[in-house]
């Protein structure tokens, strides 16, 4: 390969890396030819929030009390309302656990598992336990989320994941695919002492 094909090949990686939104945060340029490749996304359609809050795990859950919260923005940085965030994690122990018998994902994404839908203001919170790493502590503690876009078909987004976890190193960091944003996030406290995590969603491009 010449020099001009090098350029011109570079060219066009750029085209297909990520841009600046108007938030100021990292967007793809194109959409991911993987989009939708999306096991476990049809959890998303068990139901049918009309709230922005929703409660995951119930009072009295084993595990420290945590808020997961953020805004959902637009391709054009705007606030981006009727988008459907379905959220399942592990419990305190690490597991899946206590699915019932409704779905397949209800099987297999456990009790831990919740659909807020965002309003004009972009925002949705769930209230729940901060989850456990996996037992053979393979990966880091994280909670999975679904984005399903009115008239779209869902994907889902990076997890997220707590900046302090001893398992979010270089390496793990090296490979996040920033799949709607940063889903690195801080632990701060809320008033009464709860955990907080703000994980802002940048919606993805779609195939035309």
């Amino acid at each position: 390969m010449d020099r001009r094909q090098l350029i011109l090949g570079m060219g066009g990686v750029v085209a297909l890396g990520a841009c600046r939104a108007a938030d100021g945060k990292s967007r793809q340029s194109a959409a991911r030819a993987d989009l939708y490749r999306c096991e476990g996304c049809e959890g998303v359609f068990e139901r049918q929030p009309t709230a922005s809050s929703a409660r995951i795990a119930p009072p009295g859950e084993p595990g420290e009390p945590l808020v997961l919260a953020g805004t959902v923005i637009a391709l054009d940085g705007g606030l981006a309302a009727g988008v459907t965030i379905y959220a399942y994690h592990t419990n305190s122990a690490g597991l899946y656990a206590n699915g019932t018998p409704e779905t397949e994902w209800s099987r297999r994404h456990g009790r831990l598992r919740g659909w807020a839908k965002t309003g004009a203001d972009g925002r949705y919170r769930f209230e729940t336990i901060k989850p456990a790493p996996y037992p053979d502590r393979s990966l880091p503690a994280h909670v999975h989320l679904t984005v399903l876009e009115p008239g779209r078909r869902p994907y889902w987004i990076d997890d997220i994941v707590f900046d302090d976890d001893a398992l979010v190193d270089a390496a793990y960091r090296r490979r996040m695919e920033n799949r709607g944003g940063d889903g690195i996030v801080r632990l701060d406290r809320e008033a009464d002492g709860r955990l907080l995590a703000v994980r802002d969603i940048l919606l993805e491009r779609h195939p035309a």
